[in-house]
């Protein structure tokens, strides 16, 4: 059967390795948009600038960048052990984030309804789904890792010899830039700008609102609970 490579990727539907790499390519990574700017138009709709406000939004901005440092990394330099530890401590991290952030929607006065909450599924669940991809197309050095059979070169960030199409990176970071950074930074430009003024208005003279319990009720322990 005739094949092609561009870019050290082959066109033969029989190459597991190659059509794995298209996969995230163009599958996997393209839907991490979808969510990420549904997630941004929920939070628009219940009013995210008059509730939890800037905290919420300042987490949602902390949780973007966990997703977008192994996702440059991982477009831009070979796949290591350093490069795999890194993109397992962030997934580790966000998850652990995401609880956090649905805490303070909560805690903020935020309605979290359940398109939001489906969303939310996605955007969790699609950085496992990609770690779990290159852990496997990786499996010599998870096992070399595993075995202890490493040197210290593999510990290092190194950029890729076979790069990815110009093309296609170009396209990746307008995306992120479009679909991701910007909505979110106009959320978290427009959080503070709104809660001062809400705050203003309903309490002169301070600069946040007193927060207080409902009758009968406990502060909540753990946080994520």
């Amino acid at each position: 059967m005739a094949t092609h490579r561009h870019h050290g990727i082959s066109g033969d539907p029989a190459d597991v390795e190659s059509v794995t790499v298209r996969y995230l390519m163009y599958v996997l990574l393209p839907a991490w948009f979808v969510p990420g700017a549904a997630d941004y138009l929920m939070h628009r709709r219940t009013r995210i600038e008059r509730t939890s406000g800037l905290g919420e939004s300042a987490i949602h901005a902390l949780m973007m960048a966990e997703i977008s440092v192994p996702l440059l990394l991982t477009l831009l330099c070979e796949v290591n052990p350093l490069l795999l530890g890194i993109s397992a401590a962030t997934a580790g991290v966000h998850e652990a984030t995401a609880t956090w952030d649905v805490r303070s929607a909560v805690d903020g006065g935020r309605e979290v309804r359940p398109a939001e909450q489906h969303i939310h599924s996605f955007l969790e669940s699609l950085p496992f789904m990609a770690i779990s991809a290159l852990l496997c197309l990786h499996w010599d050095q998870v096992a070399a890792i595993w075995q202890g059979r490493t040197q210290a070169p593999a510990w290092r960030l190194r950029l890729r010899r076979k790069r990815l199409p110009g093309g296609y990176l170009a396209g990746v970071l307008a995306a992120v830039a479009s679909l991701i950074a910007a909505p979110y930074g106009e959320e978290l430009w427009r959080s503070p700008r709104r809660t001062s003024t809400t705050t203003s208005a309903r309490f002169p003279g301070v600069t946040t609102p007193p927060r207080t319990s409902a009758p009968g009720t406990r502060p909540s322990w753990p946080p994520w609970a």
